[in-house]
């Protein structure tokens, strides 16, 4: 029972950052019905972004806190990415949006592979610690151990996505991009700027995959130039399995796949009598995905399906 219910700690907070990943893929499929392979690129580089200016603020004159100085780094993360995803929209993927549905696809992931190396050349192949800023403390839960690291990830995580829902139900841009993703001609004739809300959707799902990485790298303690790839093709499972363009499918996907990931790599190596170890956690995730394409293809919620003019 306590490693179930450690497991299960895990495994939310977990799917609380794929969930964060997987509403980027997501919105932007909803609008463009477009899967942009570069997302996991762009948590990427909102780690290393953060984590650069994290060790400047160390390494200066600066007396700040360490909640303070993580703080900081968060606040240049999102920026930097949220320009690099509106970058990324006008520069590689408006021209193509009326071209064959192959060709923005293989684009994303050029536009991948580009982010990977660039960031190798800025940063180094070498892995780059996140610096122990931020005193751990842990609870005893039920014969679990949860930090308050864990609990400020879940709680963030959690009202960052209740924002979301709040600001595309309750808000006039969020009608905006329902109208647009309904049908991008009618909405353009009803006075809305499509072009400027594709943007904003490319804008706001980079904004919450910089947070994301902040919160890998802080959970992890690491990151890479490859951290992206590997993390944005699960947040694509969690998308996936929660029904592709549906934002509460995103989350509850994410939530669900950081469980299954956490739960397999807690209980295979009992199942398969020590032959796997939880190493192979990341086989769950891609077996989740092949399961839900051949039984359930529109997700567990269904999948945004949209009658194009």
């Amino acid at each position: 029972m306590d490693i179930f219910l450690q497991q299960l700690i895990n495994g939310l907070v977990l799917g609380s950052i794929y969930a964060l990943v997987a509403l980027g893929y997501t919105m932007v499929y909803g609008i463009l019905e477009l899967i942009n392979f570069a997302h996991g690129e762009i948590t990427m580089i909102g780690a290393m972004v953060s984590l650069a200016v994290i060790n400047l603020l160390i390494g200066s004159t600066l007396d700040l806190p360490g909640v303070m100085i993580v703080f900081m780094g968060v606040l240049t993360a999102i920026p930097a990415c949220m320009a690099l995803g509106f970058v990324i929209e006008r520069v590689a993927y408006r021209p193509l949006r009326h071209a064959p549905r192959l060709a923005p696809l293989i684009t994303a992931i050029g536009v991948s592979i580009v982010l990977q190396n660039a960031a190798m050349l800025i940063w180094g192949r070498q892995y780059i610690s996140f610096p122990p800023i931020i005193p751990i403390q842990r609870y005893e839960v039920l014969g679990a151990t949860i930090s308050n690291l864990q609990i400020f990830i879940f709680i963030f995580s959690a009202l960052l996505m209740a924002g979301l829902i709040m600001l595309v139900h309750k808000t006039r841009l969020g009608r905006a991009m329902r109208a647009t993703a309904q049908s991008p001609q009618a909405a353009s004739l009803m006075g809305v700027n499509v072009n400027n809300i594709i943007a904003i959707t490319f804008i706001l799902g980079s904004a919450l995959a910089a947070i994301a990485g902040v919160m890998v790298g802080a959970y992890y303690g690491l990151a890479h130039y490859y951290m992206g790839f590997l993390l944005g093709l699960k947040a694509f499972c969690a998308a996936v399995l929660g029904g592709i363009g549906n934002i509460a499918g995103a989350m509850l996907g994410g939530l669900l796949l950081g469980v299954i990931e956490s739960l397999g790599a807690g209980y295979i190596g009992d199942l398969t009598g020590g032959f796997l170890g939880s190493h192979y956690q990341d086989v769950f995730a891609f077996l989740v995905l092949i399961l839900v394409l051949v039984f359930r293809p529109s997700g567990l919620l269904g999948e945004r399906v949209v009658e194009r003019a």
